[in-house]
């Protein structure tokens, strides 16, 4: 590694998930086959979207957002992932893995933000529904992305900045896929303890209570809908049922990594693959499958298309 001098380490080398070629070419098939249905499901939502009449809703204006958010998260971690199981050289500058570090707490911690946003929205729509056009106005959802923008960034730049200032004087192997922040901890030659605990108290605690926000409006609406008909009790369930499954597939394995104090990394690293790499995937399917005005508004515009 060119480390050593002054200035401390020059590059990190990322250990990834399996030094066994077997096992990494066949990884890298995997991930290959993963990141394009993420990439091509969440574009093919964004165009329907964004050229369908009937879907321009708040819910559908937030879902956009999501999916192009989805595309980013995993296109921090993916591609450089899968050009390390093909080569040798799987190292990564500084100004690289802090950029790394940087693009997941922020892409992620904006999807925490969209998802909280589009629980509102349901919320609005189910349980207020007298008052659903005046507070869901488009200057209203439009805040609501700017703001899940700005909190991520605030977010992101308080874990970057923080981990990125500490020395690091070698060794440089990162016990990770991608650079974040506890593997880097533990590579800083100076005490860390209190970087770990601001750490873990931010994102502790944008984790847990975003994820009781999300899980007590969802209760909420779940109470309200049996004041509803039977008709529009299965249409609310059907939208809310695929919030909830997102919600539960970003939420579980996020919250694992960044609230324990002392994580184990070689668990830490099987289970970040979760949440930037399968959920993103997924969503578009989950919003898709259950979703009759998504899918209707697919068929039209493909179908044209086609």
């Amino acid at each position: 590694t060119k480390a050593g001098n002054a200035s401390g380490v020059k590059e990190f080398i990322l250990i990834g998930l399996s030094g066994n070629q077997g096992v990494q070419e066949a990884c890298f098939v995997m991930f290959l086959c993963f990141y394009t249905v993420n990439v091509v499901g969440n574009l093919l939502i964004i165009v329907t979207v964004m050229s369908s009449r009937h879907l321009n809703s708040p819910m559908y204006f937030f879902l956009r957002y999501l999916s192009f958010v989805d595309i980013c998260y995993s296109s921090v971690t993916a591609p450089k992932m899968m050009v390390d199981f093909l080569s040798g050289n799987k190292t990564i500058s500084f100004a690289g893995c802090v950029a790394q570090l940087f693009g997941v707490h922020f892409f992620g911690c904006t999807e925490i933000f969209i998802l909280i946003a589009m629980a509102y929205d349901r919320y609005t729509a189910i349980c207020r529904p007298l008052h659903y056009t005046a507070l869901m106005n488009r200057r209203a959802c439009g805040s609501m992305v700017v703001v899940s923008w700005l909190g991520g960034c605030m977010h992101s730049a308080v874990q970057t900045l923080l981990t990125a200032q500490l020395p690091f004087c070698g060794p440089s192997e990162v016990d990770h896929y991608f650079c974040d922040v506890h593997p880097l901890l533990r590579l800083a030659c100076a005490d860390t303890y209190t970087v770990r605990v601001i750490v873990i108290a931010n994102s502790g605690m944008i984790s847990l209570s975003s994820f009781f926000i999300l899980v007590a409006s969802y209760v909420v609406i779940l109470v309200s809908l049996r004041s509803h008909t039977s008709a529009g009790r299965r249409k609310a369930l059907s939208t809310c049922g695929s919030h909830i499954t997102v919600v539960v597939l970003f939420f579980g394995p996020c919250t694992f990594t960044y609230i324990r104090p002392f994580s184990n990394l070689s668990e830490d690293k099987f289970v970040a693959l979760f949440y930037t790499i399968i959920a993103p995937m997924l969503n578009p399917l989950i919003y898709t499958l259950r979703n009759q005005e998504v899918k209707s508004a697919m068929r039209k515009l493909w179908g044209k298309r086609v």
